[in-house]
């Protein structure tokens, strides 16, 4: 039988908190959803949602010292997954919200789409492109996964993306570098996609 890990999810008022606990347990995580840095620091593995905008989401993590725990879960290398707008907030800043300084878990800037005819925000299914082979990633290639959002990371290193889909422009949908990835898309709300990418997630974590 699989090891059951203790995941973190953090909670600071994120729209898709509790679908992304729902999530996991589903794929046989144990969940802890909470607020207290101390518990994310206890946790074998971490999880970010987001929603919303780059400005009110590093406020609401700074407020509860979650930016300092974040930090020190990656640098620890504890394997640490984000989800939507966490996959912005790991890089350093954004066009959304100018003066406001991401977590800098990975450098890159994030920018707002110019999309041409095309409706902002970015809503649908699309298909996700791997850039390079990644375990959380294995048998996601060609896949469709729900999107939502109006501004796009580009990672300083190439190395840094995993993954890509169109949209007027070839964008990063997934990024990531030693034990840690992110995904710009909302794998709970991709059906059976998503949770395999939360399968492959936690897979991928009792290797680390």
């Amino acid at each position: 039988m699989a090891e059951r890990l203790n995941v973190a999810v953090i909670d600071y008022d994120a729209g898709n908190t509790l679908s992304v606990t729902r999530a996991l347990e589903k794929v046989g995580a144990r969940v802890d959803l909470t607020s207290d840095p101390e518990r994310v620091g206890g946790a074998d593995v971490v999880v970010l949602p987001g929603v919303g905008a780059f400005g009110d989401c590093m406020k609401k993590l700074r407020e509860r010292g979650m930016d300092v725990a974040c930090g020190e879960a990656f640098r620890s290398g504890k394997p640490f997954l984000g989800v939507c707008v966490a996959l912005q907030v790991i890089f350093d800043d954004s066009e959304e919200s100018p003066g406001a300084e991401g977590l800098g878990l990975l450098p890159g800037s994030v920018r707002r789409f110019e999309a041409g005819d095309l409706k902002v925000p970015h809503m649908g299914w699309n298909e996700l492109r791997l850039v390079r082979e990644h375990p959380v990633l294995d048998g996601l290639d060609g896949e469709d996964f729900y999107f939502v959002h109006s501004y796009y990371p580009e990672p300083a290193e190439a190395a840094d993306l995993l993954g890509e889909t169109e949209y007027g422009v070839r964008f990063c949908a997934v990024a990531g570098r030693e034990n840690l990835v992110a995904v710009q898309f909302h794998p709970e709300k991709s059906s059976r996609a998503g949770l395999r990418l939360y399968e492959n997630f936690l897979s991928w974590s009792r290797t680390l």
